[in-house]
């Protein structure tokens, strides 16, 4: 007997309702960035404005820490695009969730996909229950609240701790980003395509003479190519 849809409303609540766990560790995140960002004068407004348009926890953190190494803001941005091409891997699946929609709800789907709320989908789906695109944005939307609000919140109180560096604390930003990649794992399928991203950062970064923001860089778009070849061989 096939299922009855649920309502949209209803769908959005529960997808709001059941990535509450899951948010409560994104406001951990959220905070630690906060800090770190206004550490290399990303002060709170421009946190927040971080935190709503761009919405990708890994790739800011990349981002922040090559303007603080001086790379620039060419360059940073390409550092974090390049980190985040999974994202599009993961929008490129939600054909069916996304077919026949109206270009703004496109875009607020697309916007609000990440790692939690995708994953999430996938597996209340393979509990057996009813979980699509406004579930996707009811956790999507949960995601991105806390994530602007505890990155905002991170920002403004960072005016009361010492200089990160002064206490001997600059390595923060490589130790919360080795936590947020650690929240990314999914499992041995990610193995090959993370092994070859670190190679092929670790080579550009060793062999050719150029700023380390293209090694990583480098890393992003192999990594992503792999994923996306062995996705479409699995498809």
């Amino acid at each position: 007997m096939p299922s009855v849809p649920v309502p949209a409303r209803a769908e959005f609540r529960t997808g709001l309702r059941d990535i509450t766990p899951l948010s409560l560790g994104v406001a951990l995140y959220g905070l630690a960035f906060g800090l770190l960002a206004a550490q290399v004068g990303i002060g709170a407004p421009l946190t927040a404005l971080m935190g709503v348009t761009v919405f990708a926890g890994s790739s800011q953190i990349v981002a922040a820490d090559r303007l603080a190494s001086g790379a620039g803001m060419t360059v940073a941005i390409l550092a974090g695009l390049a980190l985040n091409l999974r994202i599009l891997l993961m929008t490129a699946s939600l054909r069916e969730e996304l077919a026949g929609r109206p270009f703004w709800q496109i875009a607020l789907g697309v916007h609000l996909t990440s790692d939690e709320n995708w994953a999430l989908m996938h597996a209340t789906r393979g509990r057996g229950g009813q979980a699509g695109y406004w579930y996707l944005v009811g956790g999507g939307t949960s995601l991105i609240a806390v994530w602007a609000i505890s990155t905002t919140l991170g920002a403004g109180f960072a005016g009361l701790l010492p200089d990160l560096a002064a206490i001997g604390l600059d390595f923060a930003f490589t130790a919360a980003f080795i936590l947020l990649l650690r929240n990314l794992w999914r499992g041995r399928a990610d193995l090959a395509p993370w092994a070859l991203s670190i190679l092929t950062a670790l080579s550009v970064a060793l062999v050719l003479p150029v700023d380390p923001s293209w090694a990583l860089i480098a890393g992003g778009l192999a990594g992503a190519a792999l994923a996306a070849v062995r996705g479409g061989a699995h498809g």
